[in-house]
């Protein structure tokens, strides 16, 4: 009895995965194959750009408060 129940309790499960993954491969299909669908292109753009991140503008703003403090300190020699 115990057997039994394990059994059909792992059928489910494996049916349910089964059916999650052929839902998923239905939707990414028609994401894909959609009229005027072009995420697969941004997505490529967006990964391909450089990346600048907030550490970039902050390390340009060190670099500006830099120069200006050599200036400063040049200007008062």
């Amino acid at each position: 009895m115990e057997s039994d129940r394990a059994v059909i309790a792992a059928l489910i499960f494996i049916l349910l995965i089964i059916l999650s993954n052929f839902v998923m491969y239905a939707i990414a299909r028609g994401a894909t194959r959609g009229r005027g669908s072009n995420w697969i292109s941004t997505l490529r753009d967006s990964l391909n750009k450089p990346r600048q991140g907030s550490s970039d503008s902050s390390m340009d703003e060190l670099r500006k408060r830099v120069e200006e403090l050599k200036k400063n300190r040049r200007e008062k020699q």
